[in-house]
């Protein structure tokens, strides 16, 4: 089996230090943007899993200028240990939802630090019309753009209950347009959802194998105060996975993942005064450190079922 630095499995950590040749930070920022699904062009209520904080919980202050955002990070990060390079993650929100102009800015304002080498976008599908697709490919003749996709599910009834708000074609155009400009493509998954088992986790992984993607990340459905998702729960409509339930999951879908997509992540840590359940998702590194020995132990590794 190929090996990516003692991991079983093709981590951003790996793939930072081939491309860069050192180990490269994330900076999340929040540029002030909203999102269709809560400003009344498609809904109201957003997503029901998500926050209020619009899954940019841990970003920066969207009263800070985005240079300012980034340097009081940098001068974080650097107090802790040796870094020198930084990819600008603009993750809170919908990041390609804005005036032109506003978007140009705050891009430009990004990609020229002399500390970033690249910038991420998270996104959604529906918001990357021909001037955003343009302005993409710009940037990405400058530094690496990757935008990150919210998808959770290919299937469409799961993204009608979560109200994600559009349909798989609409991901699938998306996808054609980005590649066709160049950028990388990084796709959001959601484990746990309700009315969703391994099987269908499975499916989306499946099909994304055969989209040309970059990268992955998979990520524990999170169940957080003030947010419809919560009702769900506490009405005992569907139940939060237990800890070896998502390990054993996560382990299956690395082993029928592609081995040339980058998994940026594999579990995730929700606001800890906001997080309902499971709490035993706040232990981010246990889990992480559970997954990697029980998958080395066993022999595992991504890609293993399509050799």
């Amino acid at each position: 089996m190929k090996s990516w630095d003692n991991k079983p499995y093709y981590s951003l950590d790996y793939y930072l230090k081939e491309k860069f040749n050192e180990k490269v930070y994330k900076v999340t920022l929040d540029a002030g943007l909203t999102c269709p699904n809560r400003d009344g062009k498609i809904g109201t209520g957003g997503c029901i899993f998500c926050s209020a904080g619009g899954s940019g919980d841990f970003a920066g202050d969207a009263l800070d200028s985005i240079t300012t955002q980034i340097n009081k990070q940098i001068t974080l990060l650097k107090s802790k240990r040796p870094i020198s390079k930084f990819i600008a993650y603009f993750q809170s929100f919908t990041n390609t939802y804005g005036k032109i102009d506003y978007l140009r800015k705050v891009y430009y304002e990004a990609i020229s630090h002399p500390d970033t080498v690249a910038i991420s976008i998270a996104t959604r599908p529906d918001c990357l019309d021909n001037e955003v697709l343009a302005l993409l490919k710009e940037l990405n003749e400058i530094k690496p753009v990757w935008v990150e996709l919210g998808l959770q599910t290919i299937d469409d009834k799961v993204a009608d209950f979560i109200r994600r708000g559009y349909h798989l074609d609409v991901f699938n155009e998306a996808v054609y347009n980005l590649k066709n400009i160049g950028v990388e493509i990084i796709v959001h998954t959601i484990i746990g959802l309700p009315g969703e088992d391994y099987n269908s986790n499975l499916k989306t992984i499946q099909y994304l194998n055969n989209m040309g993607i970059n990268g992955i990340k998979l990520q524990l459905l999170h169940i957080l105060k003030y947010t419809d998702l919560a009702k769900h729960y506490e009405n005992n409509e569907f139940k939060a996975l237990e800890k070896d339930e998502y390990e054993e999951i996560v382990m299956k879908l690395l082993m029928n993942l592609s081995p040339d997509i980058v998994v940026h992540r594999i579990t995730g840590d929700g606001p800890k005064d906001i997080l309902i359940a499971p709490l035993w998702s706040s232990r981010k590194r246990d889990v992480l450190n559970s997954i990697h020995h029980k998958m080395k132990i066993n022999n595992y590794y991504q890609g293993k079922m399509l050799d």
